[in-house]
Order: C-alpha cells, then structure tokens, then sequence
C-alpha cells in the first residue's frame, strides 16, 4: 500500500529512467522557461500583422505621458491585445482538456478534436447560431452572449459523457472503442451541422464556416469576456484533478483502494474537459490537435506526473497557439489564413507518429 501510495503522489517513473527528484527539477524548470516562452510570444503577437502599429511606439508614447494615435489604440487595444487574450485562453484550454482526457482514459490518443467532443460542442454552438432567435426574446436578453458559449458547454458535455460511457464497461476504457465512437460521434454532428447549414441564412452561414476551420480573427472583447469564467473555472479545477489522474494510471481498482474518489474524479475530469472545450470552440471554432500534442511532447520531456503536466500543458498550449496564429497572419500576408490549417498541418503527422508508436496496443 505504502509503494502504491508513492506512485500515485509522484507518479514514479519506470525503472532505468531518471529518478523522480530529477524529473520534479526538470518540470519546475520547465515551467519557468514555458512560462518566459508564453512572454515572448505574447510580445510577438501584438506586434505581428498587416498594419504598421507599433507596440514599441505606443508604449513609448505612454511612457512619455502622450495620448495613443488612433491608428495605434484601434489595432493595438481592439484588434491584437482580444486576439491575444482569445489565443491564450483557447491554447491553454484545449491542450488542458487533452492532457485531462488522456489522464482519464489512460492513453495518449485521446484528444477533444479526434475523438468527437470538439464535434459535439461545436454541433451545439451551430445550433445556436442558427436556431438562437427561436429562444424566448427575454431569455436572449438575458443570455446575450453567454448563448453559444453555454450551447458549446453542454454539448461538449454530453459527447464527452457518451463517449465516456460507450468506451467504458467493466472498469476498463477500450481505446479502440474510444476512437471509433469519436468517429461515429464527429459523422453525426458533421451531418447534424449540414442540415443546420442548409437551413441558415447568409450572416448564420458566414458564422457557421468560422467554426469549420476555426479562425482568432473575430476575436473582441465580448467574446473574450464571454469565454474567460468558463475557461479560467476549468484552469482552476485541473489542480485538484493531478493527484486522482495520477492514481487512475494504475487503474481504477487500484486508485479506489488508496483512497481516490474515483468516481468523482472521472465526473470533475469530464466537466472540465467540457467546459474548457465549449468554451474555445464557441469562441474560435474546430482548432485541432493542440490536444494530443501538447500532453505527449511534454511527457516525453518531464514525465507522466499530472502535478506538473496540467500547468505546463497549459502554458505550451497557450504558446504553440500564438505561434500558429502569427504564422497564420503572415504566410498569406496581407491575407490570412485560418488558424485550424495551420495546426492540422503541424499535428497530424504527429498525432500519425503517436498512433505507429501505439498501433501494438490498439491490434492494429
């Protein structure tokens, strides 16, 4: 009990590995250099795009006491500093949810946008974009722009709890399972989402290839505000998920037996990955594989410990991101392309890497 005990705080490594003092050191000091990375980038990103603004210029006119240029308070404090603040918040939520999701599955394939949930809450953010007028005038009032984020929010719950429950009998979670529902899941909200765009009109419809390929361009103020309380809750709760996702790598059985509220566990986890996934995908759309890439590069560098790679997910998320929206921004200049090509091109062979290296686990 007392080895079991050790494992599930520390998450031990294998033996022939570093030992676990070692990797604690490396997680501390890579959440340090994480942490500067998501600095630079931050920086990066409000000086990068089409317009001649200049962040050096305006905080040299701040610093001086002088009033911005218009030019300069538009881009700068209404264009770049929302977009920011969206890509921060969506990187860090998505790359969050993945490493929860493949804590809570115990397998690094597991991803909100492979295995259907990213479907489901953005089946339910077309839904309300499309049907959101036939809600009661009153409530839309009181709703504003909560509307789509709480549609994403619940669909994402409810793909997340299904596919839970249909990969998951006997206290065992099939990864096969898992993937194939994911794509049944992600074929049913497809046709679901069709029918919604044959219905819409040409605003809605506009609206609806947003979410397709996902996009930080219409980032605003609103929509930060609207998806920050769901995002920042979900951050917040991934801290007092570390210790049971930890215990679950053992398995089930074996975390109840040290103590882990197992069952509450798996129901915080689920809401969280739901909330976290509803929330970004209401504001930015289908952006994919930030999930299953950020989680597995930072396993490979530190370790399994849930205690460190929750934060640090969060942080590399936030960062890669960034980094794929400025080039984004610039490939196509003064054009721009949207931020989901761009991360499908980076993550697919990657994710193809991780599914080759598991292949003998899935009998494939």
């Amino acid at each position: 009990m007392t080895a079991l005990s050790t494992d599930i705080k520390g998450a031990n490594p294998p033996a022939g590995s570093a030992p676990l003092a070692d990797r604690r050191v490396r997680a501390r000091q890579l959440t340090v250099i994480l942490t500067l990375l998501l600095i630079v980038t931050s920086v990066l990103s409000l000086t990068t795009g089409a317009s001649d603004a200049s962040l050096w210029t305006a905080l040299k006119d701040l610093a001086a006491g002088r009033e911005l240029s218009t030019m300069d308070r538009v881009v700068l404090l209404d264009i770049r500093l929302p977009r920011l603040c969206m890509g921060i918040l969506v990187g860090a939520a998505l790359a969050l949810s993945g490493a929860v999701m493949q804590g809570l599955f115990r397998n690094p394939l597991a991803d909100p946008g492979i295995v259907g949930v990213n479907a489901g809450a953005g089946l339910a953010a077309a839904a309300a974009i499309v049907l959101g007028g036939l809600l009661p005038v009153p409530l839309q009032q009181i709703l504003g722009y909560w509307v789509v984020p709480v549609a994403a929010f619940l669909g994402g719950w409810v793909s997340t709890l299904l596919l839970y429950r249909v990969s998951t009998w006997g206290g065992r979670t099939s990864v096969a399972t898992m993937l194939l529902a994911g794509i049944a899941m992600g074929a049913l909200a497809g046709a679901a989402s069709g029918v919604l765009t044959y219905i819409s009109d040409d605003a809605q419809l506009r609206d609806l290839n947003f979410w397709g390929l996902g996009s930080l361009a219409g980032a605003t103020w609103a929509k930060v505000l609207s998806a920050l309380p769901i995002i920042c809750l979900a951050l917040a709760t991934a801290p007092f998920l570390a210790r049971g996702l930890n215990g679950m790598a053992l398995g089930e059985a074996a975390a109840g037996h040290v103590g882990i509220a197992v069952q509450r566990v798996k129901n915080t986890a689920i809401l969280a990955v739901a909330g976290a996934t509803g929330a970004a995908v209401a504001v930015s759309g289908g952006i994919g594989f930030i999930g299953i890439v950020v989680p597995h590069l930072l396993r490979l560098a530190t370790g399994p410990d849930h205690h460190s790679l929750l934060p640090n997910a969060a942080l590399l998320g936030a960062s890669l991101l960034l980094a794929a929206d400025m080039s984004a921004r610039v490939i196509v200049a003064p054009a721009e392309l949207p931020i989901g090509i761009i991360t499908a091109i980076l993550g697919a062979p990657v994710f193809l890497w991780i599914l080759l290296k598991r292949r003998g686990d899935l009998g494939i």
